[in-house]
């Protein structure tokens, strides 16, 4: 049985529907085809490609795992105990979940999603879609994106780095720090 900070989503369709128009999601399961989302400005995709190629399911289970608890224990650092996250599992049923409300990432049946793409494209994401992260199993990568996300997130996971997305930087009214001047 699934973990209490999973709550089923009766109809996921217009989520679907809303991410893959804020994505543009390409679901394709060949290896080497590339990115499956247009991965937002400031993201960083992760290789995962180490515990893919694990000599043994222990092995794999053991990086899986990690993965899914430091995404875990970032989520908790980075929103607050009010969040509920949507869970998008590509062709399975879509959750609501609160980080706040588990302890310890753990596998099948207490997490019916995990953030580690194990055999379907798995989403964890914001309700605005901002900040989450997009795992792809063929490609073997992790997706991070949201400033404040990537920031927490990403130097804590011990792999490489496959892609990182320039970020897009605005300068309000009196801050023009890094902008370029035309006085001297």
């Amino acid at each position: 049985m699934a973990h209490e900070s999973f709550e089923h989503v009766q109809d996921d369709g217009k989520l679907w529907d809303e991410f893959e128009r804020t994505f543009g999601f390409r679901p394709n399961r060949q290896r080497g085809a590339g990115p499956a989302i247009d991965e937002p400005p400031g993201s960083v995709t992760i290789d995962l490609s180490p515990i893919f190629g694990a000599r043994d399911h222990a092995e794999f289970d053991a990086g899986a795992k990690q993965v899914d608890q430091l995404v875990l224990q970032s989520f908790q650092r980075v929103f607050d105990d009010t969040t509920k996250l949507l869970v998008l599992d590509w062709q399975h049923p879509s959750y609501r979940f609160r980080p706040h409300g588990i302890i310890e990432a753990t596998r099948w049946p207490q997490w019916p999603v995990t953030p580690f793409p194990d055999g379907d494209y798995h989403v964890f994401l914001t309700e605005d879609m901002s900040q989450g992260t997009f795992g792809h199993p063929w490609e073997q990568t992790l997706c991070v994106f949201g400033n404040d996300l990537v920031d927490d997130l990403v130097p804590t996971l011990p792999f490489p780095i496959t892609r990182r997305q320039p970020r897009i930087v605005s300068i309000t009214s009196g801050d023009r720090s890094g902008a370029d001047s035309d006085t001297e």
